[in-house]
């Protein structure tokens, strides 16, 4: 992008070309608002704040149905490997003693 406005392009037209070449969907966000910031004659510094608090909130979004999806993935191993040894270690000693008892009858 630097180069192309070195080279006389437009920073607009600079900045629209890196938008499309790179395709992430943060970045193409960034860089509409910094052009329609530069086409409206808006400040560039409420502009990055405001960018800045909108990527803060998808963050924490993600992270957040990240940890809603944890206790599903936890599920599984727990229920293949956990509780039956719990199970074991817990009615171990009772299971004995019932075949204790009723063998001994």
């Amino acid at each position: 992008m630097l180069n192309e406005i070195r080279l006389g392009r437009p920073r607009i037209e600079a900045l629209d070309d890196m938008a499309r070449r790179n395709k992430v969907d943060e970045l193409n966000g960034f860089i509409q608002a910094i052009i329609q910031s530069e086409q409206l004659g808006v400040g560039i510094a409420n502009v990055l704040r405001i960018q800045s608090e909108e990527i803060r909130r998808r963050r924490r979004q993600r992270a957040e149905e990240t940890g809603q999806k944890a206790p599903l993935k936890m599920l599984f191993p727990m229920a293949c490997c956990i509780f039956p040894t719990l199970f074991v270690v817990l009615l171990g000693p009772a299971a004995l003693q019932v075949l204790q008892e009723f063998g001994v009858k």
